[in-house]
């Protein structure tokens, strides 16, 4: 896998920078959209919530792309972070292939 320096886009900035503002969609209105609470798009917009697979198809549904999108960018964030912290990747380091642990 390939580590960069640079923290991939998140779905947060995604979600607010190519698909709301162009759009000129508020969280109140997205939020209405996809029924639910306008907290919950307010978390998604600043990355303080993760897209789950249940949020990822409400946001397809909305505007009308994949539900794989979203959770691929969710999926890139998480990955970056696990392996930018030094006590993750410490954790994930101490795992071993099979042939190794028997």
């Amino acid at each position: 896998m390939l580590i960069t320096k640079k923290r991939p886009v998140g779905p947060g900035e995604m979600l607010r920078t190519e698909f709301m503002e162009p759009l000129g969609l508020t969280q109140t209105s997205l939020a209405r959209a996809m029924g639910i609470p306008r907290k919950h798009v307010n978390e998604l917009c600043r990355d303080r919530r993760a897209v789950t697979a249940d949020t990822a198809l409400m946001l397809s549904r909305v505007f009308g792309n994949s539900a794989d999108f979203w959770l691929n960018t969710q999926r890139r964030v998480d990955i970056w972070e696990a392996l930018n912290s030094p006590a993750r990747r410490e954790r994930i380091r101490r795992a071993k292939p099979l042939k190794q642990a028997a």
